[in-house]
């Protein structure tokens, strides 16, 4: 894909809006929101003053130019109009808050992609909240750990992405272990061609994996209804200061330790609020070095292409790198 992206103007995005939103409101401005990798985000502003949120997914959008990708696989690129929907839904009728899916557009009759418009939650991330006021923090922390409860006490006996799951799918793979162990060494693989220290503690981090997983013992029990990617740039709060989860397409069912070992990494010292009993040492170990790869994997890949914000990624991968060379000689 060309560095020269072209992203949707006011003018294509006029009908969209229109459709959805009622002819009544004419859209006076529009502008893409930093940040997105696989869909383009774009808050539209209404001559009465109101806003809302647009979803597209086209190739243009896609920095990870991935393409088609299989439901089979929980870990396959996360994005697309049928999980969106499918996990709106889901939480929807879980009682966990999301932005309201206002009009679904599958039929490309407003514009050369699938889209969607949802809710403007207005309240700005929870990112920028804790950061602004860290005495809310405490409040704030208490109500996601809330709706993480809401969340976890969901759960299904088979594990992968909503939209398979719950139409009776199966996914690739006998268990949740199973699918990160096998990432996890496609991570080291494709990290390795990018990054000379992965190279060099190629075999190393492989052996390191491989022990994690022998020591993680199977599991007899449903699986937990989890977002997948759960940091405080994925939840917005509303005007109130509740929070919202967003970026939601990638909701599956799995071992709830692969949110926590998320959890863990993004919320640092405020983790200890979402921090539950009864996690299974075993596999937060296993879960938590494959994470790590993962973040050095896909930012390192992401910033091969022409994404515009590069050094952000960068950043993640390499403290996600420092810390997964870390636990090659952690026992914990």
């Amino acid at each position: 894909m060309s560095a020269t992206r072209q992203h949707a103007t006011p003018a294509d995005l006029a009908p969209l809006a229109r459709a959805a939103l009622g002819p009544g409101r004419a859209l006076t401005a529009v502008r893409r929101l930093r940040g997105g990798s696989k869909k383009g985000v774009y808050r539209l502003a209404l001559d009465d003053g109101t806003t809302a949120v647009a979803y597209l997914w086209s190739a243009g959008e896609d920095y990870w130019d991935a393409g088609p990708s299989d439901l089979r696989d929980p870990f396959s690129h996360g994005t697309g109009l049928d999980l969106l929907t499918a996990a709106h839904d889901r939480l929807t009728a879980a009682g966990v808050r999301t932005p309201r899916l206002l009009h679904v557009d599958a039929t490309h009759t407003h514009l050369p992609a699938d889209a969607a418009i949802v809710e403007d939650v207005t309240g700005g991330s929870l990112e920028e909240a804790l950061e602004r006021d860290p005495q809310a923090a405490p409040a704030l922390m208490e109500r996601l750990a809330e709706m993480l409860a809401a969340l976890h006490a969901q759960d299904a006996p088979a594990f992968g992405k909503v939209a398979l799951v719950d139409n009776g799918g199966v996914s690739y793979g006998d268990s949740c272990e199973q699918r990160v162990t096998e990432g996890a060494l496609r991570s080291i693989e494709q990290a390795a061609a990018l990054e000379p220290r992965v190279a060099a503690a190629h075999d190393e981090l492989a052996d390191k994996v491989r022990a994690l997983a022998a020591e993680v013992r199977p599991r007899n029990r449903s699986h937990t209804l989890i977002h997948g990617e759960l940091g405080p740039d994925h939840v917005l709060l509303t005007a109130d200061g509740h929070p919202a989860l967003i970026d939601i397409e990638g909701l599956l069912y799995f071992d709830v330790e692969h949110e926590h070992v998320f959890l863990e990494i993004r919320f640092g010292p405020h983790y200890d609020a979402l921090r539950v009993p009864d996690l299974d040492p075993d596999r937060m170990r296993l879960y938590r070095l494959a994470m790590h790869l993962s973040l050095v994997a896909g930012p390192l890949t992401l910033v091969q292409g022409d994404f515009p914000e590069p050094e952000p990624m960068r950043a993640i991968a390499e403290g996600n790198l420092l810390r997964a060379l870390s636990l090659l000689r952690s026992a914990s």
